[in-house]
């Protein structure tokens, strides 16, 4: 069987390994980069190579964690992992899982959290078996914030853990962003066993972590951006620009994906899926209107080492002053990373971020973290600066957002993507879970 497989980032990465090796598998990519948003990138102001943007998996995670591992990668030599920590810079909240079997570990967290009331951890016991109780369902159509509001979280709690970690998660602020998505992601990890919850940060550049592996054996055309998919009728295939292809795996985001149908007439591609013309342009409208939130990662790179021993801080965000930090990596704490010793500030729904000049964005960001960090090692003078803005990072992840099924109009047309219908919102996860039902849908094809 012929396939091409249209983007080289980790959800094309993983599709290509999963298929059997006896396909004739093309992967073809626009960049000359592989990875996609999830990448190393090569700095001049820094002088090195840096990812693209910050990333942390959770052990939750299970199936990046397994492709990996299926490649020969040790996962213990490739990522600093530790246990669930929620620390701010100003040390003013701390919740750190404790070394235990679930529920345990939580238990513990929950005993030794520093910040928080009896109130609030009675509220955090609310939203918890809440969820629990209802299979971890939420209300149709409902918002963070709604069910925030309806298990009378505190205000405390929602500024200073369920804010923080909906961004994190979702890329979308509380107030729009999809109650059921975010009730799955605590499932998987505050709901799971310890090593669930436990965090995971990449000592290797994302690039060279692990998609060049899953894609060695495959022929892979880099700089070559396909401007069309044409759907043959009678399910024999499809042409990729004007070649023939058993099958097409897409895995743009939703606005190139639609771009690859576009300057092909409405009629024809309804004839050639034998649906109505209203069908397939509702799918084709359902991809054009998929709105997008950036991310930003901020790089920074210090005179001399900062020896403070936490890998990760959280911020408190005040966008009133541009403070739009959310969460400090300090890479000189994580043993043999490969961005050691730089400091990397997240920014997620970084869209006020992008309104102001970068010069402005850099002073204050270093301004915030030098007010959050007293108390803690004096912060050196900042030598250099990188600031990485993904305009279209992730999909906005609300409850009633257009994600598309694995399978297009089109039989041997799938698409697989962060943005595909799944549990998870626009996380690496997702991708790699796509990828991997799309590849064992083909793989049943006779």
């Amino acid at each position: 069987m012929k396939i091409a497989i249209i983007g080289a980032g980790w959800a094309g990465a993983a599709a290509a390994h999963y298929l059997p090796l006896h396909y004739d598998v093309h992967v073809f990519e626009a960049s000359r980069h592989i990875g996609g948003r999830a990448r190393g990138f090569d700095s001049q102001k820094l002088q090195r190579t840096i990812d693209n943007g910050q990333h942390l998996l959770l052990g939750a995670y299970t199936q990046s964690l397994a492709l990996m591992q299926s490649l020969g990668i040790n996962l213990e030599q490739a990522f600093h992992r530790f246990d669930l920590t929620i620390e701010s810079a100003d040390q003013q909240q701390r919740l750190k899982a404790w070394p235990l079997p679930a529920p345990l570990h939580l238990l513990g967290a929950f005993l030794s959290s520093k910040g928080f009331s009896g109130a609030d951890k009675l509220a955090m016991l609310r939203l918890q078996r809440s969820l629990q109780r209802q299979g971890w369902r939420t209300t149709s159509g409902q918002t963070v914030l709604q069910l925030l509001q309806a298990t009378q979280q505190t205000a405390t709690l929602i500024d200073c853990l369920w804010q923080p970690l909906c961004l994190a998660a979702m890329n979308t602020p509380i107030e729009l962003a999809c109650a059921q998505l975010f009730a799955y992601v605590l499932r998987d990890s505050l709901g799971g066993q310890r090593r669930d919850s436990q965090m995971l940060i990449p000592k290797h550049n994302l690039s060279a972590l692990w998609p060049k592996h899953a894609l060695q054996g495959r022929t892979v055309h880099l700089g070559q951006r396909v401007e069309r998919v044409t759907p043959l009728p009678e399910q024999s295939g499809c042409l990729v620009d004007d070649a023939y292809f058993d099958a097409c795996l897409i895995t743009t985001p939703p606005y190139a994906t639609a771009r690859l149908f576009q300057s092909q007439a409405l009629d024809a591609l309804a004839a050639s899926s034998l649906l109505e013309m209203d069908a397939v342009a509702a799918w084709l409208n359902g991809l054009q209107q998929v709105k997008y939130r950036p991310i930003a990662t901020l790089y920074l790179q210090l005179e001399q080492a900062w020896h403070e021993p936490v890998p990760m801080l959280m911020l408190h965000e005040d966008r009133s002053r541009h403070h739009y930090g959310q969460w400090l990596f300090n890479h000189q704490a994580i043993p043999d990373s490969f961005a050691s010793p730089l400091l990397s500030v997240v920014i997620s729904d970084a869209d006020a971020l992008s309104a102001h000049p970068r010069e402005l964005v850099v002073k204050r960001i270093e301004e915030q973290l030098r007010e959050q960090l007293q108390g803690r090692l004096p912060l050196p003078a900042v030598q250099a600066t990188e600031l990485i803005i993904e305009k279209r990072a992730t999909f906005e992840a609300t409850p009633n957002c257009f994600r598309a099924s694995m399978q297009s109009p089109w039989p041997n047309i799938l698409l697989a993507g962060d943005w595909v219908d799944s549990e998870y919102p626009g996380v690496l996860e997702s991708a790699v879970r796509s990828a991997k039902h799309c590849a064992e849908f083909l793989n049943q094809e006779p």
